[in-house]
């Protein structure tokens, strides 16, 4: 069954590089049942001193990057089950090519048991700087200051939330979101599945039913077998 997420995150300075092990599993010192779950990595759009190294990047983002700026944004994307694992990693691909365009990116798609019914939980964490690079080649220190419009030379990289207030950020954002749910539709249908996604709220659809809510891992843990069943069945018995 196709579901909808699509969810958004800002990394803090001194994050970055710590959150980049944690998606590619590099160096990730976590419950090592969740190592395995590691489908694809792929990265994009670096600058030359970062080597081909997304890390290296990162690093820097964390060490150069102003105080108040995030060292890195990210989309938790939740893929369709009813595609093949190249065909999603296709799919995310198509999602950086369309949203993230030049800026530098790096993403990771993860296939974990979900806790609760046992079934594959595709999903992709796309982590990327909103700094969007140019022709002038700048070193780490600069590439992450205060661009200089007069003289570009002589700042960082332009920020593409530079200049937005909140309102034409939540227009962005519902942009993405409505261009992450088209996708999905477009390699559903080519793929030959009927299933389809809305990036629209219940309410927003008509639907007179509340949004299923996160659990999260820690209350799975304490529910009891008969609790989980009784969950599922639930879920299954929903319109």
């Amino acid at each position: 069954m196709a579901i909808y997420r699509l969810g958004v995150k800002n990394g803090h300075k001194g994050t970055a590089a710590r959150h980049s092990r944690y998606i590619t599993r590099e160096g990730y010192l976590g419950d090592d049942d969740n190592k395995g779950d590691l489908i694809a990595t792929e990265h994009g759009n670096m600058p030359t001193w970062a080597n081909g190294k997304p890390v290296e990047f990162w690093r820097n983002a964390d060490k150069h990057e102003r105080e108040n700026g995030a060292a890195y944004r990210e989309y938790e994307l939740t893929l369709p089950l009813e595609l093949t694992r190249e065909q999603n990693k296709e799919l995310v691909n198509e999602f950086v090519k369309l949203e993230i365009r030049k800026k530098p990116y790096e993403f990771a798609i993860h296939e974990p048991t979900a806790a609760l019914g046992g079934v594959p939980h595709p999903h992709a964490h796309v982590m990327f700087s909103d700094r969007q690079p140019d022709s002038i080649e700048r070193p780490p220190e600069q590439f992450f200051s205060r661009y200089n419009a007069t003289h570009p030379e002589r700042g960082g990289c332009r920020k593409d939330s530079g200049g937005k207030d909140r309102i034409a950020m939540k227009e962005r954002l519902e942009t993405v979101r409505k261009t992450w749910a088209q996708l999905q539709n477009v390699a559903l249908e080519k793929h030959g599945h009927a299933a389809r996604v809305d990036h629209r709220s219940y309410k927003e659809q008509g639907i007179g039913r509340e949004p299923e809510r996160h659990l999260g891992q820690a209350r799975i843990r304490n529910m009891s077998e008969d609790d989980k069943a009784r969950y599922i069945d639930a879920r299954i018995a929903r319109p």
